[in-house]
């Protein structure tokens, strides 16, 4: 028996209505038929497709200033927050070599015991806390989002200084936690008592970042043990951002973990290594609160590439301390090329320094200076102030007087 020939196709299009898209015409060829729907007359409905989370904060400013850096010739690059040095020879021999051999699949989440026995070792030795548990994680920005899964309920508050690493209030948000800023401007301080005033009942986090990003300003020792002591009496998980610690210029670092056993450190091979593309950081704190971010570990970035983890582990006996030298050197530098016609703080470590602009608006002065071929990125994408703008000095001398010499001229 032969079937019923089916009503033709195109008849189940019609101008107010198409089969597989609703109400108006397909924008896309229609599989139902075979040729596309007539242009509609009217805009489909849209769907719901993004979830309101992505809405709460815009795109890296910063990555908007490196994609303008690839369209520019010969730009006067002070933007990149990374090493301009290469990784050693050695950590990329060591890479190589384990890709030849085989290191290549999954490892544990925790992370290969070659790198986290290595960094427990070195962590129980600077600190001697019987509950302090280490793991390898895919970067910093991986530990930081697992560090806010783990601890922030949908409505929490976290602690973030002013100026902060445009990641802290991003994420704080996308967890559906409330950021609650504590300003330290004009010499980027921690004021003990503002963050005495600023815990909640609902306060579940406070972020330390030191040596800082985008001021380089280093905590003090006493800003530090008191912030951990404060942290220790309310109740409330310190997460130290130590990635810069490396490079400390004229102070030796102090970690508040040293003085308060609960603190959370986030920590890693980008900066001190010239690492950034390898994604390789390490978080460690109380086990109950690792353990947790191993479990979401799982679920999400699965495991740090293990070739870069056998690196890591040669990583740790390399002496990088050249490279710290020749950025304060390069500190010096620039602080003494504009010091006289700008407001700023001499940074202490990091390798960022952050200039008040000496007119209008951190935006402005910064849309004038790339006009210049000089990208440098502004104070409000780090701040709810729009004063300042950031210089990263890890470049070239050469770039640095080259950009000196338009900052000097624009001010």
């Amino acid at each position: 028996m032969s079937l019923p020939s089916p009503a033709p196709i195109l008849n189940r299009c019609s101008p107010n209505r198409c089969a597989t898209q609703g109400a108006g015409y397909s924008a896309v060829p229609c599989p139902l038929s075979p040729v596309p729907c007539p242009p509609s007359s009217r805009s489909p409905t849209p769907l719901p497709l993004l979830a309101d989370r992505t809405k709460a904060f815009d795109s890296s400013g910063i990555r908007k200033v490196f994609d303008l850096a690839a369209k520019m010739q010969d730009p006067i690059n002070l933007s990149v927050g990374q090493p301009h040095f290469d990784v050693p020879d050695e950590v990329k021999d060591a890479c190589i070599d384990a890709i030849r051999i085989g290191k290549n699949a999954y490892t544990m989440t925790q992370g290969v015991p070659v790198l986290r026995e290595k960094l427990q070792q070195g962590i129980d030795k600077e600190f001697g806390h019987e509950d302090r548990k280490v793991f390898v994680a895919s970067g910093t920005s991986g530990g930081l989002s697992l560090a806010m899964w783990s601890l922030v309920n949908p409505g929490d508050e976290v602690i973030v200084f002013d100026p902060y690493f445009v990641m802290y209030t991003a994420l704080t948000q996308l967890v559906g936690g409330v950021p609650v800023v504590v300003d330290t401007y004009p010499d980027f301080r921690i004021d003990l008592a503002k963050v005495a005033a600023a815990i909640t009942p609902r306060t579940k986090l406070i972020l330390l970042n030191s040596p800082a990003n985008p001021t380089g300003v280093i905590a003090s020792e006493a800003e530090v043990r008191g912030l951990a002591q404060l942290a220790a009496e309310k109740n409330v998980v310190l997460l130290s951002d130590e990635i810069y610690r490396s490079f400390c210029y004229d102070t030796p670092f102090v970690s508040p973990a040293k003085f308060n056993d609960r603190t959370l450190v986030i920590d890693g091979f980008s900066k001190s290594h010239g690492m950034t593309g390898w994604r390789l950081g390490f978080v460690h704190g109380p086990a109950e609160i690792i353990d947790t971010m191993i479990k979401l570990q799982q679920y999400t970035f699965v495991c740090a590439p293990q070739p870069v983890q056998w690196a890591g582990a040669v990583a740790m006996d390399v002496d990088v301390s050249a490279h710290v030298e020749d950025y304060k050197r390069k500190r010096d530098l620039i602080y003494a090329g504009l010091s006289d016609l700008y407001e700023v703080v001499k940074p202490g470590g990091a390798f960022y320094i952050f200039p008040k602009a000496p007119w209008g608006t951190g935006s402005e002065f910064v849309t004038k200076a790339i006009e210049n071929q000089l990208l440098i990125i502004p104070g409000n994408i780090f701040s709810r102030r729009d004063s300042h703008f950031r210089i990263s000095y890890a470049a070239a001398d050469e770039t640095i007087y080259r950009g000196i010499d338009v900052l000097r001229d624009l001010a």
